[in-house]
């Protein structure tokens, strides 16, 4: 800790390099909603941890929220689709096509943290309709601008409110955005908006387990309230990353039964319908 305590500005300690893919650019952010120093123990599941915060949780998951709406507006936008993440891998197109084959023709397929709109092709295309909902309105800037025909909707995965609107819903390479105090709450979101017999296919990043342990040991010896899984990053970058059985719990308490599963292209997919 700097000399002074916790009286002046703090800047958030880098907590590892992320892969090229994902790394932030800016320099470290000040926080300034630090609390005094104590013992904090946050229940993540049955996971108990226990050490020296310097920062309050809350508080800081909802500055990491922000920075990522604020980057994705600011940063990532323009150049999103003309960088490696416009492309569409190989596993993540088979599992939206199998997502629009349940789908009925000229059925409404939600997109949530649709991004860009980059699926949005492959819906049309199938003769389905699709609704594509972001928290950033640059990413549904470019997404209107490449298909204007595609209602829209500024909102976080948290706010969903749809209810029993959509014959599929999709959350693609987002869910590592997703804090873990929330993911119960997004996939019972995601769950409400399917019509009955909906489907949902959702992804999960992976990452190597030791690059997660040294992060975690990392983060915690400067102070921040992370829990195992988190990844930060400088600039305010933010990624959570759960044990995939925690994840399959998850969706069996959503009310959720998993119809195909696979790992690919750095990601855990899983394609489910409502029970």
């Amino acid at each position: 800790m700097p000399a002074g305590g916790l009286a002046g500005r703090m800047v958030e300690r880098v907590t590892g390099i992320e892969p090229a893919s994902r790394a932030w650019k800016a320099s470290a952010l000040p926080l300034s909603y630090t609390r005094e120093l104590g013992y904090h123990e946050p229940i993540i599941g049955d996971e108990r941890v226990r050490g020296r915060w310097t920062v309050d949780r809350r508080a800081w998951l909802r500055e990491r929220r922000r920075v990522a709406e604020e980057r994705h507006d600011t940063l990532h936008a323009a150049t999103y689709d003309q960088r490696e993440w416009g492309a569409i891998s190989p596993t993540h197109r088979r599992f939206v096509g199998q997502l629009i084959q349940r789908c009925p023709p000229g059925g409404r397929i939600l997109d949530a943290a649709c991004g860009t709109g980059k699926y949005f092709g492959m819906i049309l295309d199938a003769g389905r309709q699709v609704v594509g909902t972001d928290q950033s309105a640059g990413m549904l800037a470019q997404a209107r601008a490449k298909h204007p025909e595609v209602p829209t909707e500024k909102v976080g995965l948290q706010e969903l409110a749809f209810d029993a609107e959509f014959d599929a819903a999709m959350c693609v390479d987002a869910m590592e955005h997703v804090f873990p105090e929330d993911w119960p709450l997004v996939l019972a979101n995601l769950r409400r908006a399917l019509r009955p017999g909906g489907h949902l296919y959702l992804t999960v990043e992976l990452l190597d387990e030791q690059e997660l342990e040294r992060v975690f040991a990392e983060a915690t010896a400067s102070g921040l309230p992370v829990v195992r899984g988190e990844h930060t990053s400088r600039g305010g970058g933010y990624h959570y990353y759960p044990p995939l059985d925690q994840v399959a719990a998850w969706v069996r308490d959503a009310g959720l039964e998993s119809l195909d599963s696979g790992i690919g292209d750095d990601y855990y997919h899983l394609l489910a319908s409502g029970r």
